[in-house]
């Protein structure tokens, strides 16, 4: 059993940047694959990015590619997305998952996490 709490949005100009933390309740989090998923308004949950247990594999959805990284603290128990220039587009509620069954690839898919966040908000203005 895993709590998260996601931190760090807000509003933003396009081309701003923005950290979002994602904060586990235990230290039962460290031996977890983990994702970020975002949903916009109108729009379906997609995924944006995923890491494994020990942080030395990522995925990242082509729109955010280049742009958002995933990192994590296992020392902290915290899940992190650095968003760099900022779109438009990427406004929406961002939710962190973790995956509590043990695999060695990352998956992308919103059915293979099980344990959700409440989710930030993330606003970009043009």
């Amino acid at each position: 059993q895993v709590q998260l709490v996601e931190s760090g949005g807000g509003l933003v100009q396009a081309g701003d940047s923005l950290r979002l933390s994602c904060a586990a309740s235990g230290r039962t989090g460290s031996s977890y694959n983990m994702g970020w998923f975002r949903q916009a308004p109108g729009k379906e949950r997609e995924f944006v990015a995923a890491i494994n247990r020990g942080g030395s594999a990522t995925k990242y959805t082509d729109a955010v590619k280049g742009r958002f990284t995933i990192s994590r603290d296992n020392a902290k128990s915290t899940l992190y997305l650095q968003m760099n220039t900022l779109k438009p587009e990427d406004t929406a509620v961002y939710y962190c998952a973790a995956d509590k069954i043990y695999r060695s690839v990352v998956l992308t898919t919103d059915r293979a996490y099980d344990s959700w966040g409440q989710g930030t908000q993330v606003t970009v203005s043009s």
